[in-house]
């Protein structure tokens, strides 16, 4: 085993170049201030609320009207008490969807709830919900409008624009504005002009973090909690504008179910060998959005889809653990409130993520590692059975770990295998199965330079 252990980054690196321009090049792209705050919160809720919800459809058709929204109030506290039970840190609001009907009282159109039975500014109700909880609000306003006579001609981007600075210059702070390209195939021809939406969200918004149709967060590529092996964060800069292109987003209702199917658009986003024929790369780390339920908005024919929180807790493991963001949707039904297999799925969820964290054996942190740490060594202060690890790198040094192993060493004093991995990122957890334990080694086989490691910790 000895031999093994030999092969690190401070030895070999596994044949890969450790200092070169091109490494240099690679760790060069780091993270924003803005990214860098996503990644202390990895884990929120999308929160699928409106028209639709009340007509039962998970797309509109574009004829409704303001008197066809019949729900007259909600318990946006209860939303922001069910997301802090998760563990969630912010609401993601969808303030308009592609039916265009407006959850706020937008002074450019009268399709909003203004007109509606329901008397109040929903907007307004959830930002304040989620500013009492401690929350983060962000907002998703959907491109496409069935609805407005100006879609498909220039004056409508001067509309959407007018209806983006109502919701960045009226509720308080916005962390995350989130955009799609789903367009229906009878839709308009017609290009959003994506660069003034975001120079008015630098502006008016400068600390929020723009996905997914966006510079700063991009889609994981599927809709079904699924993640690469190796999830990059530094990527080819060309994948900034890859869901802007409307052929690569929705044209049907029906194409939301065959997303879920999909593993990913490409697996390889990141490798050396990918990035080497790329001039421009980027820090773009990835947000897994996936639905608690089966569609996004409430319907009672899917009430026996709600996934239970062992499935949850499992694509929790599979996206925060394995350096993406997890923005989960929760979406309230027609009576205003967070149904109760919703609410309980996100009290077991959050209970979940509590135990992984509720025993640590041992948590040291560490920074940039010398060329005699190839082996980083763990004694416990008595035998356990150990259930996780994670690892996090400081990603202010960018993403750099390629390649480790996971060791537990024996009561013997004799090491097993007990996991391996490819990148680290933000955050890595790895479960860990075997017998007691007297501590552990990691090994980091390949790394983009010398490794910055913020922490890594073991659980019972």
């Amino acid at each position: 085993m000895k031999a093994s252990f030999e092969k690190n980054w401070a030895n070999g690196n596994c044949g890969a170049e450790l200092d070169s321009p091109e490494v240099e090049r690679l760790i060069s792209v780091t993270p924003s201030q803005n990214q860098l705050r996503l990644a202390s919160k990895p884990f929120y809720l999308f929160v699928h609320f409106g028209m639709n919800t009340a007509t039962h459809r998970e797309w509109g058709v574009g004829t409704e009207k303001p008197s066809d929204f019949k729900i007259k109030k909600i318990n946006a506290d209860q939303w922001a008490r069910c997301a802090r039970s998760a563990g969630a840190t912010g609401i993601i609001l969808t303030c308009k969807h592609h039916d265009g009907f407006c959850l706020w009282p937008s002074r450019h159109t009268d399709f909003s709830v203004k007109n509606s039975p329901f008397k109040g500014d929903i907007v307004e109700q959830v930002s304040s919900a989620c500013r009492k909880a401690g929350l983060d609000f962000g907002v998703y306003l959907s491109p496409w409008d069935m609805h407005e006579p100006t879609y498909g001609t220039d004056a409508y981007n001067d509309y959407f624009c007018a209806q983006l600075t109502e919701l960045l210059t009226g509720y308080g702070a916005v962390s995350e504005v989130w955009f799609d390209g789903a367009k229906g195939a009878d839709a308009k021809a017609f290009e959003y002009d994506w660069q003034r939406y975001y120079e008015l969200i630098r502006k008016l918004q400068p600390q929020a973090n723009i996905a997914v149709c966006g510079p700063d967060i991009r889609w994981v590529g599927n809709e079904g909690g699924k993640t690469r092996k190796s999830e990059f964060s530094v990527v080819p800069a060309y994948l900034k504008m890859a869901e802007t292109v409307s052929e690569n987003s929705q044209h049907s209702e029906s194409d939301s179910a065959n997303m879920k199917k999909k593993t990913s658009t490409d697996e390889d986003l990141g490798s050396r060998a990918l990035l080497s024929g790329c001039k421009e790369l980027c820090w773009y780390p990835a947000e897994v959005d996936v639905s608690v339920r089966r569609g996004w908005f409430y319907s009672k024919k899917t009430n026996l889809t709600v996934k239970s929180a062992r499935k949850l807790f499992k694509i929790y493991l599979n996206s925060v653990g394995n350096n993406c963001t997890l923005l989960l949707n929760v979406p309230p039904n027609d009576k205003g409130v967070v149904g109760f297999r919703e609410a309980s799925a996100l009290r077991r969820l959050g209970k979940r993520i509590e135990r992984l964290y509720a025993n640590p054996v041992i948590v040291e942190k560490f920074g940039m590692l010398k060329n005699t740490d190839g082996c980083l060594d763990f004694e416990f202060d008595s035998p356990k059975k150990i259930k996780y690890a994670v690892l996090k790198e400081d990603i202010r040094f960018s993403q750099r770990v390629e390649k480790f192993d996971i060791y537990l060493k024996k009561e013997n004093a004799g090491y097993s295998r007990a996991f391996s991995g490819t990148v680290i990122g933000s955050c890595k957890i790895a479960p860990i199965r075997g017998g007691k334990c007297t501590g552990a080694r990691v090994v980091i086989r390949q790394s983009r330079s010398a490794p910055v490691i913020k922490e890594i910790g073991f659980y019972e």
